[in-house]
């Protein structure tokens, strides 16, 4: 009898772990203990951070929080002094933006890294352009297919550029951040990154950059947006991780917070550890 209440009772745990462990969403984006230090400036420490798949969230935090440290380190742009990157469970490092890119993270930065005397099949197919036939730096390029693939781009984010052939200096900033983030779409494989999307942007243009971050949400693309307009933040994602002095404080539904309590938790004026629901989670 005692025998078989210990095989019962093994049974049911067992049991009880597998359906944790299918219940439980896979995270696209796991981080464990990141840190970055820059002599004895601690720009970022013990950073714990997950984004599951088709989950839109926002990095939130006064200047100098760690949030464009976060980004550089998990794009490749420096390394960490400790800490794990996971994409889809398996641990990653990133020597370079191109190894994060072959890996299936694209990042829009703020400076959009967009070549403005070029058309914008060139800017989409930068760095990876298509050859009739490769011959190192005298290849021939296929023009044709990058027409018609940028043209597919666009055309699943929803933007629209009326002249394709038009060099993007002409056009008004918020056609390059579009056309910056119908790239980064178009390749991203795991997640897309935008660091301040609409910042430089007057209202109309900031909309329409909204309605296409929007369009990727309906895809089931994974984002993570870097942003100061909270109006912003709460109209387009999913859940918001507040960074402090160089740490992430802690993590907060978005339908479970509002403004007040994370410029609160920004500033210091609330205590995360007094957030008492499930979702408010501590870093």
């Amino acid at each position: 009898m005692r025998n078989f209440s210990k095989s019962f009772m093994l049974q049911s745990f067992i049991v009880k772990v597998a359906f944790m462990s299918l219940s439980a969403p896979a995270s696209v984006l796991e981080i464990k203990q990141l840190t970055k230090h820059y002599g004895g400036v601690k720009a970022l420490t013990d950073a714990q951070f997950r984004l599951l798949p088709g989950e839109h969230a926002a990095i939130v935090g006064d200047n100098g929080a760690g949030k464009s440290t976060f980004v550089r380190l998990i794009t490749g742009v420096e390394q960490p002094n400790s800490g794990d990157i996971l994409l889809d469970g398996q641990k990653v490092s990133f020597d370079s933006p191109l190894d994060a890119r072959e890996q299936g993270i694209e990042t829009v930065y703020q400076t959009l890294a967009l070549a403005e005397d070029l058309d914008v099949p060139a800017n989409i197919f930068l760095g990876r352009e298509i050859t009739r036939l490769n011959l190192g730096p005298l290849s021939i390029l296929n023009h044709k297919a990058m027409r018609e693939k940028s043209a597919a781009m666009l055309a699943t984010t929803g933007v629209k550029i009326q002249d394709m052939s038009e060099s993007l200096r002409g056009m008004s900033g918020g056609q390059r951040q579009c056309v910056a983030i119908a790239r980064a779409a178009g390749f991203a494989k795991k997640l897309i990154i935008l660091d301040e999307p609409t910042a430089a942007l007057g209202v109309q243009e900031t909309a329409r950059v909204e309605e296409i971050i929007k369009g990727l949400k309906k895809q089931g693309i994974p984002l993570i947006i870097i942003s100061h307009n909270l109006r912003q933040v709460f109209d387009l994602v999913d859940r918001i991780w507040v960074f402090r002095q160089g740490r992430i404080i802690c993590s907060r539904l978005r339908r479970e917070t509002n403004p007040e309590e994370i410029v609160g938790l920004i500033t210091g004026a609330i205590d995360p550890a007094s957030l008492k629901t499930q979702e408010a989670v501590a870093c």
